[in-house]
């Protein structure tokens, strides 16, 4: 159905361009995309209930966009806000005004510590890796789900750190 494969392609442009500045609602997005199209090409659901997935998708997408604003966060913030957020437990611990604060702190402390090479230098990354895994400790992030959340926000900032070269 041309319908159904415009919205997807609009779609899939949509979640790439964020890909480039948000790593998790990227991966997000791409699966729900992803889910919707399988069930379709599964004859699961019908046309019309794909169109309204879709349409649906694009609607959250667009409210995701907009997250930022309703939290106080730049989107360089939100961006590590959502990677902590991945943690469902820290979440309830620390509530999302510390959530926000660690968040504003990841992106002051990963723009100072950044050089051109930081990305294949493991000396600078295992540096970058300390400040992160100190800034989660000094807010009480659980420790369950350090590891996972200092792998995330690595990923993350190499992502936006592309995004900060590009722009100069």
């Amino acid at each position: 159905n041309l319908a159904v494969e415009m919205l997807r392609k609009l779609l899939e442009g949509e979640i790439k361009a964020r890909g480039r500045k948000n790593l998790v609602q990227a991966r997000s997005f791409a699966e729900l995309l992803e889910n919707a199209i399988k069930k379709y090409q599964n004859r699961a659901i019908e046309t019309t209930q794909v169109i309204e997935e879709l349409i649906a998708l694009a609607k959250d997408l667009r409210e995701a966009g907009r997250r930022g604003e309703k939290l106080g966060l730049t989107d360089d913030e939100v961006a590590f806000y959502d990677a902590l957020e991945v943690n469902d437990s820290a979440v309830k611990v620390l509530g999302d005004d510390t959530l926000r604060l660690i968040a504003q702190e990841l992106v002051k402390a990963v723009r100072n510590s950044i050089t051109i090479d930081w990305t294949v230098r493991e000396n600078v990354r295992a540096h970058m890796r300390v400040n992160i895994k100190r800034i989660l400790r000094k807010y009480g992030y659980p420790p369950d789900k350090q590891a996972r959340a200092t792998e995330l926000v690595l990923e993350q900032a190499e992502v936006l750190c592309k995004d900060w070269t590009e722009k100069g």
